[in-house]
């Protein structure tokens, strides 16, 4: 009987997941750890972390870990990452992924704002991505996954800020992409739409505040704007990103791939 290769497992992978005790990070990570890869969770709160870990599902061949540092120094995570790759080997998935910038018009922002999205976002992937890739291309495996957002198609109003870094990222990604591509390394970028998250509930928030609506009627708005007629869960930003980081994807790089409902495909 021939034995056959499961092309979406991710035993014997180890995956760096940022952004990892909550929303779509802590998702990601879950299924990242379900389909075998020893997982390390990156967050800047320790008890989180702890919590995170105790939840992976775990089998003998996994080693999962965690790493507290704090994403908006990229000099501190470069050397964090650098010195945890040096202790516990080669990291073959990176999912590149925190919290974005401030919500407010990109007119109102001082270019201070700027240029700490610019860092948080950009300068600390680079210094991640720097840090594992020598162990990627030895290892002829790699798969670099930034998290961004639909901004990166149409800017969304009101995020001024993010909106120019999340671009800033996709076309980072896409230029490591061709430079990486004959290592066997991947870089993609998933685009997710209105996901259940924190994030969205403080961006809601504010939308509200300043509309003099309620929640539920910037919820109801902007559901009215997807095809599917609901708001995603982290966990199909999840499943998106386990493709991405498995064999299977092993041709598919460069690439912004929206995960909205149908969202971007139906804007003008």
């Amino acid at each position: 009987m021939s034995h056959t290769v499961n092309l979406f497992s991710l035993e014997g992978r180890h995956a760096l997941v940022g952004g990892s005790t909550q929303g779509i990070g802590r998702a990601c990570a879950m299924a990242f750890a379900q389909a075998g890869a020893s997982v390390t969770l990156v967050g800047r709160n320790p008890e989180a972390l702890a919590k995170v870990i105790g939840e992976l599902p775990s089998a003998k061949a996994q080693a999962h870990r965690t790493l507290c540092v704090d994403y908006a120094d990229w000099r501190k995570v470069q050397a964090a990452v650098e010195g945890h790759v040096g202790a516990h080997g080669t990291v073959h998935i990176v999912l590149h992924n925190t919290g974005g910038p401030s919500p407010g018009a990109a007119i109102d922002a001082a270019p201070e704002d700027f240029a700490k999205g610019f860092e948080l976002h950009v300068l600390t992937g680079q210094a991640i991505v720097r840090a594992c890739a020598p162990g990627m291309r030895e290892a002829k495996y790699g798969r670099i996954i930034t998290i961004t957002s639909t901004s990166v198609i149409a800017p969304i109003r009101g995020l001024g800020v993010s909106n120019a870094v999340r671009a800033a990222v996709a076309n980072w990604a896409r230029s490591l992409a061709g430079e990486l591509a004959p290592f066997g390394i991947t870089v993609n970028s998933i685009l997710p739409g209105y996901t259940k998250t924190a994030r969205l509930d403080a961006i809601f928030k504010g939308r509200a505040s300043r509309s003099g609506s309620s929640v539920d009627e910037i919820e109801r708005a902007a559901i009215a704007t997807i095809p599917a007629g609901r708001l995603g869960e982290p966990e199909e930003i999840a499943s998106v990103a386990a493709f991405l980081a498995s064999p299977a994807a092993s041709y598919l790089t460069g690439v912004n791939l929206a995960v909205d409902g149908g969202r971007t495909a139906m804007q003008s």
